[in-house]
């Protein structure tokens, strides 16, 4: 079973899933994919932090996978 990102999944867990969207999170100015806080940190504080409404990025997201698997 393949498993879903959500707003709760980490930007360490979303990487994994999907490693490309180190380019998704990349553009938005989230480039510390090695420090503690993409371990731990979900998608929507990230995006929070970073000045992205957190439901903006999600479909981004969204986006990015399904092309990926088109």
């Amino acid at each position: 079973m393949e498993k879903k990102i959500t707003k709760d999944t980490t930007i360490g867990e979303a990487l994994q899933i999907e490693p490309g969207l180190v380019h998704l999170f990349s553009a938005i100015g989230m480039h510390c994919f090695g420090c503690h806080f993409s371990a731990n940190e979900t998608i929507e504080q990230a995006a929070g932090v970073h000045g992205v409404n957190p439901d903006d990025l999600m479909e981004d997201i969204e986006n990015f996978i399904e092309y990926q698997n088109s």
